[in-house]
């Protein structure tokens, strides 16, 4: 078969496997690959997998069937923590070709060549004590906004959770290489940066794991305040223990970090929270959000938790639900507990049957949907700063104000990627505010 080295790419999972699967790409393109939509011909398929998602083994064979369905002689390569955690399991898949672990996903195109005459499935995956390096990454050209790394692995260990064994320890850049990176994304046309990682508060340790003197998360947002070429920067996920006030205070005084955090909480149950190994309480979360909300009234607050992990009971579930109907957040992502091989979880008794645990995250979200539009509500009647994006539904178009509010208007193609005035109508039957651009401002 002639190869035409067309590749084409599909992520799972979250904001850093996107900024990840956009760094392999450029990679690829400057090593004389072309990359093309996942639903066309390609020569290859390259499947960026998540170990978080449910059934994730399930998600991946519906891909690669996919990939095949379009192009029976394409080559199919699996990489990121499903692939590091479980390379042998992925190998057995009907039409995987090669398994990259964490240490050689960056490396694919070193890869490439040597599988096109290969019948059997190639798996490179070595231990995760192993991975040992930092690389850079960032996304650009998916969308209006790019994720960029900076930090990787995670020292926690929580007792439900993979992500150590798929990423290993803790490690990140320097603040100067990072404001490097910054700044190479700052010549393209991207008007906001999302700073993504797996516990980005962590950020100044060495890819030995040691702490570099005197770097940290918030020195580091505070070097960032200064690149101008960006009008926005937006913190993905951060641990309520790592939020420390000083960051908070910055954010509200900034010009350029906007008025949204993230924040995990996975049970409003200490009882549970100390069973999942987490290093706060509910008491500490919740000044957390007292002092947002002190100093930034109008911040969006969004919140992760876990439903039927195990030794939750009836009554330690509707700690967490109190808890959550009583705090002023705006949002939430509810996760449904799924056990995880090499977990501490494993060894706790008392499991929540899989039907009480979609019984609690129906519970949730539909607190969450509640949240969210009582949130989005007291904007109604106001304005605010647009960022559109290129979607074109059916004639409307949608952007984000700074506190994550979504808008939509009629759809002008000269709109997108530009930061507009925008008047803030009513909520929407579809959970929308609808909006009426004030005046174009050209950018």
């Amino acid at each position: 078969m002639f190869y035409n080295r067309k590749v084409a790419y599909y992520t799972l999972g979250c904001k850093l496997n996107f900024s990840e699967t956009s760094a392999i790409s450029r990679s690829l393109n400057d090593n004389g690959y072309t990359k093309v939509d996942f639903s066309s011909a390609a020569n290859y398929y390259v499947i960026n997998t998540c170990s978080v998602t449910e059934n994730a083994d399930k998600k991946c064979k519906q891909i690669v069937k996919q990939a095949k369905k379009t192009n029976p002689e394409a080559k199919v390569i699996i990489i990121g923590c499903y692939a590091q955690l479980k390379p042998e399991e992925i190998a057995k898949i009907k039409g995987v070709d090669l398994v990259l672990g964490a240490n050689e996903k960056f490396r694919l195109h070193e890869h490439l060549e040597g599988i096109k005459d290969s019948d059997e499935p190639i798996i490179i995956a070595g231990a995760i004590k192993e991975v040992g390096f930092y690389s850079e990454a960032f996304s650009y050209g998916e969308r209006t906004r790019s994720f960029v790394k900076i930090q990787d692995g995670c020292d926690y260990f929580c007792s439900f959770c993979t992500i150590p064994l798929a990423r290993g320890r803790s490690r990140s850049s320097s603040i100067d290489k990072t404001l490097n990176l910054v700044n190479k994304v700052a010549n393209t046309k991207v008007k906001e940066i999302v700073l993504t990682g797996v516990n980005i508060g962590d950020f100044g340790k060495t890819e030995d794991g040691k702490k570099r003197s005197s770097e940290n998360f918030y020195q580091l947002i505070q070097a960032l305040e200064d690149i101008e070429a960006i009008d926005r920067f937006r913190i993905s996920s951060i641990e309520p223990n790592l939020l420390k006030t000083n960051i908070i205070k910055f954010v509200a005084q900034s010009k350029r970090f906007v008025p949204h955090f993230h924040i995990p909480l996975q049970s409003g149950s200490d009882k549970i929270l100390k069973l999942m190994r987490r290093k706060y309480d509910t008491n500490l979360y919740r000044r957390r959000i007292a002092t947002i909300r002190a100093v930034m009234p109008e911040c969006c607050i969004g919140v992760d938790v876990i439903v039927g992990f195990p030794g939750e009971t009836d009554e330690e579930f509707m700690k967490t639900y109190d808890f959550l109907n009583e705090l002023d957040v705006s949002y939430l992502h509810v996760f449904t507990y799924s056990e995880r091989a090499n977990t501490k979880a494993l060894q706790i008794e008392d499991v929540v049957p899989i039907a009480k645990r979609r019984e609690r995250s129906k519970m949730l979200r539909i607190l969450s949907e509640k949240k969210r539009r009582a949130f989005y509500t007291r904007f109604e009647n106001t304005s605010a700063q647009v960022l559109f994006e290129a979607e074109n539904d059916e004639g409307t178009m949608y952007g984000f104000t700074q506190n994550y509010v979504k808008v939509g208007v009629p759809y002008q193609e000269e709109l997108v990627n530009t930061l507009q005035q925008v008047q803030l109508g009513a909520l929407s039957k579809s959970g929308i505010i609808i909006g009426s651009v004030l005046m174009k401002v050209p950018n």
